[in-house]
């Protein structure tokens, strides 16, 4: 008679993928771009903007577009966590005001799938992908380009944008503590640190079988 087969053990927590997906907000072009993350290594899923240059200057319309696209995004690709960047205190309150509303818009998209979102200042993002809080983004692209493997994107005027999320969900990975040369600050020690800069923590990870489902 057969000795009845063994389970197998569950994969270690850590060693399960996890899925960042990054956000760069904009009124016009919002950048977006997907990682997955199993232990060091990191691979880009897809990073791409929403555009909505053409629908006109009726603000409502254009978050509506940020909303929708946000929630076809999560329900294709299932993300853990989402980070974002924190608007830019500019001189134009307009501006900020309606830059506040798509960040808010986009957060909210993915509240409503009960992801868990971390918001990251530009300075944040550009210090943790480059080593330079002052970096352009043209030296951000230039960063992830030696960085990572990046597929290939349709149009050239809009990879910046989309860079410019990437280094967000970037930016969130090495937060972790998951790369040490990105900076000697834990993820716990940036929360002690800056304890008003996370808007919601962390949920239990999703099971394994919302990946392989």
């Amino acid at each position: 008679m057969a000795a009845p087969l063994r389970p197998r053990p569950a994969p270690a927590i850590e060693l399960l993928p996890k899925i960042i997906m990054g956000v760069d907000p904009g009124t016009q072009i919002m950048g977006y771009a997907l990682i997955e993350v199993r232990g060091q290594r990191v691979d880009v899923l897809c990073y791409d903007v929403i555009n909505m240059k053409a629908l006109g200057s009726n603000h409502a319309v254009k978050l509506k577009r940020i909303f929708d696209r946000m929630l076809e995004l999560i329900d294709e690709y299932l993300p853990d966590e989402l980070a974002i960047e924190a608007p830019f205190f500019g001189v134009n309150v307009q501006s900020m005001l309606k830059l506040g509303r798509a960040q808010g818009v986009a957060i909210a998209a993915a509240l409503s799938r009960q992801i868990p979102y971390v918001e990251y200042a530009p300075t944040k993002v550009k210090q943790a992908v480059t080593g330079s809080g002052a970096a352009t983004k043209e030296q951000v692209a230039h960063m992830l380009r030696q960085t990572l493997t990046l597929p290939p994107i349709a149009e050239a005027s809009k990879f910046l944008d989309a860079t410019d999320a990437l280094s967000v969900a970037l930016c969130h990975h090495y937060q972790k503590g998951n790369n040490v040369q990105a900076g000697s600050k834990s993820w716990g020690k940036f929360l002690a640190d800056n304890p008003g800069r996370l808007n919601a923590t962390t949920t239990t990870k999703k099971a394994a079988t919302k990946k392989s489902a």
